[in-house]
């Protein structure tokens, strides 16, 4: 049974048991190298830093001055609430209801806009959060519009029922990207009860014209996970700062890209930005990069978005690997190189072509990390002792030859 531990409230957020597959609660992973972070699930202090996910980019560019911002797009947050108390959030979020049901008798509290938890909060501010003098931190879309669909929560109250039903409100209310950081899996090759009908939702949501992005899991295992494993579904891993698969993230085939997860910081409940890891933070940077897209090329169809993210991500090789998939996304890339005739709607069964220049790894984010401080402090340390060296022994060369040509009394 899959469990992604959540820090204080590690023993509510588990695994829901769903008939013959467990559903994923949406939360927060840990992992080999992963430190648990702070308690965000309520205010926090504004971070006046860009964070590393977003000094990769340059923000004007992908922004394309104000003209591909997500404006007009709406993702629908299928997850445990968004708080717009949240200024980054302020008027940008549409209640899309509670799915929640009931627990020993009781209904949790609340619509689409209530967030005990912060999860949803956090996927919402990677997806849209809005422009401020406060914080570094910025939504890659943060001129799009958040619908917020209140499916689960820490106690486990939501299950594949109530996704399928979040994912066919969402279409119904206007989305045009989902974001599901959550997911479900089957015992063995069984597959687990509502199969059929959560295939049967992301496919009907493809009819619509609607991207739906999925995180692949926190377990850091090989298997697949739904709804991220069928074929309409763009399926995200979570990378690290060197563009490699994090320690936690669910790998396989069935891994469309990667994208940053680890060290991501996002907006909580009430006020102010925290840190955390997780597929589930991977998940919105790709549906924000979507939203981009659908604002700029608004007859694009679903797969042709989700072919283009593919051949403009950051890889190493000529085929897909079970690890980032077909690469680390580019968004700039993405969004600049955009062709005004949309990608051949066959390109994602064919072997992506590398461009003509060779690719270069590159490292995720282009702040400094302290191996690289240390790298630069050891060079700088080695060229100075090399030139104090030079200078002793040159003048001791020019003194010994000054005092050979002077004639002895």
């Amino acid at each position: 049974m899959s469990v992604v531990r959540c820090r204080k409230t590690a023993a509510a957020v588990a695994a829901l048991a769903v008939l013959g597959g467990p559903l994923a609660a949406p939360a927060y992973a840990d992992g080999p190298g992963i430190a648990a972070a702070g308690d965000c699930s309520k205010s926090a202090q504004n971070v006046q830093a860009v964070p590393w996910s977003l000094q990769r980019m340059v923000l004007d560019e992908l922004w394309q001055g104000g003209r591909t911002t997500g404006a007009g797009v709406t993702v629908a947050v299928i997850d445990t609430g968004v708080d717009d108390q949240n200024p980054q959030l302020a008027n940008k979020v549409t209640d899309g209801g509670s799915l929640l049901k009931e627990k020993d008798g009781r209904k949790p509290e609340g619509g689409g806009k209530v967030d005990p938890v912060g999860h949803g909060t956090k996927v919402a501010g990677i997806v849209a959060a809005a422009r401020s003098d406060q914080t570094g931190f910025v939504g890659l879309a943060p001129e799009a519009t958040i619908l917020s669909l209140r499916q689960n929560d820490a106690e486990g109250s939501g299950d594949v029922h109530t996704l399928v039903d979040a994912i066919n409100q969402a279409v119904q209310k206007g989305a045009k990207v989902i974001n599901i950081s959550q997911d479900v899996r089957g015992a063995g090759d069984t597959k687990f009860a509502g199969y059929a009908e959560l295939k049967a939702a992301v496919e009907a949501a493809e009819a619509a014209n609607v991207v739906v992005v999925a995180s692949t899991g926190n377990d850091g295992k090989k298997g697949d996970t739904y709804p991220a494993a069928f074929p309409t579904v763009l399926a995200v891993g979570a990378s690290d700062r060197n563009n490699e698969r994090a320690p936690f993230s669910q790998y396989g085939d069935f891994v469309d890209v990667a994208a940053p997860g680890v060290d991501m910081l996002s907006t909580v409940p009430h006020g102010g930005q925290c840190v955390d890891n997780g597929t589930s933070f991977a998940a919105p940077y790709v549906a924000g990069l979507a939203a981009l897209l659908v604002g700029a090329h608004p007859k694009w169809k679903p797969r042709q978005v989700r072919a283009w993210i593919e051949q403009t991500a950051q890889r190493t090789d000529h085929k897909a690997n079970e690890y980032v998939g077909w690469g680390v996304v580019d968004p700039v890339k993405a969004v600049t190189k955009a062709p005004d005739v949309a990608p051949d709607d066959a390109t994602e069964d064919k072997v992506v072509e590398l461009a003509a220049a060779p690719i270069v790894p590159q490292p995720v984010g282009l702040g400094e990390t302290q191996a690289d401080r240390d790298r630069r402090t050891a060079t700088y340390v080695l060229g100075v002792g090399a030139l104090l060296v030079a200078l002793l022994v040159g003048g001791g060369v020019v003194l010994r030859d000054r005092r050979r040509a002077t004639p002895a009394d």
